[in-house]
Parts: structure tokens; sequence; C-alpha cells
């Protein structure tokens, strides 16, 4: 697959990560389309994974990510009660509102990228047990986790995908650039 490489990512980091970190939302954006809701919502593997829920995962997780960077609070609280919820599209969620939603967040992580003062900047995690006591992270780090992550879950899309109706990733990148 030919990434797209744009002119301002050269010999910037930030710009460079930035657009990995796009091309694997890219993939995630690919495994929907052409897709009804009800496919988007469709588990058609062992696991309780569906294209949407994967989206809507990994829009929230990169909208937290980017709270904690800011030392706000996550737009969605999740807790061992309702972790479930973040791999379901759930009530009036649809793909395409959870597509505007990631919009949205993957600007606000462009903001705080570009407008930092440098990627060695770091904040606190939180004190959760998972995290390290009085750990703190650089934005470097931020950058590269959401890309692991994504990219973790642009995988799974991939296979639900060709679950669903036998295309793949090379078939939906076609289907993107035909329009």
């Amino acid at each position: 697959m030919v990434m797209h490489v744009p002119a301002e990512a050269e010999g910037d980091e930030r710009g460079a990560l930035l657009a990995f970190l796009d091309e694997q939302r890219g993939g995630i954006r690919r495994a929907l389309l052409g897709l009804t809701e009800e496919q988007a919502r469709t588990r058609p593997c062992a696991s309780e994974l569906s294209l949407g829920g994967l989206l809507k995962h990994v829009a929230e997780v990169e909208q937290s990510w980017l709270a904690r960077a800011k030392e706000e609070p996550p737009a969605v609280r999740r807790d061992e009660s309702n972790w479930h919820e973040t791999f379901q599209l759930i009530g009036d969620e649809t793909v395409a509102s959870c597509l505007r939603y990631w919009e949205q967040v993957a600007a606000g992580t462009e903001d705080l990228i570009r407008s930092a003062p440098s990627l060695d900047d770091t904040f606190p995690l939180p004190p959760d047990p998972w995290f390290p006591p009085e750990g703190r992270v650089s934005l470097r780090w931020l950058c590269l986790h959401l890309i692991r992550e994504t990219a973790r879950h642009a995988g799974h899309a991939d296979i639900i995908r060709e679950c669903l109706d036998g295309r793949t990733a090379f078939e939906l990148v076609a289907m993107e650039q035909a329009g």
C-alpha cells in the first residue's frame, strides 16, 4: 500500500508523526466504505468487535489522550461499569456521527501537536493503577502511542471487513480513490 506523505511532513517530525497517525486513521475509515449502518454494527468474528464499535473506540481513546495532555477530564468517562460501551454504537450514534466526532478530535490533536513549544513537553498520567505513580509522558510519546493504538485497530478493521464481504485493504484503497 502506498502511503501519502504530505509535503509539510518532509523533514518535519511533527508533520511526519501526524501523517503516520492520519494514515492509520484512514485504514479504519476505509474499512467502513460502502457499508450500511447494520453492516457496521455486525460482529462477524468470534470477538465482540464491529467496525462501528472500533470507530467509536479509537475516537474516544484519542480524545481521552488529548484531554490528558491538556490536563482536562475526558469527554466520556469510562470505568469497569461502562467500558464495554466504548466498542458499541448505542442510542442515536451512527457511523457518520462518529466519523464527524473523530474529525474534530483529530483536528484537536493536530492543533495541540503543531502549537506545542516542544514535543519534549510532558503531561502527567492519571493516578490509575495501570500507570506508574506520578508518571509523565511527552507529546512525542503521545503521538507514537496514538499511532500504535490506531494501527492496532486498523488491523482489526481489515479483518472484520474481510469477514463481512471479502474486501481487502487494497480493494478499499481502490474504492476510495475511485471516489
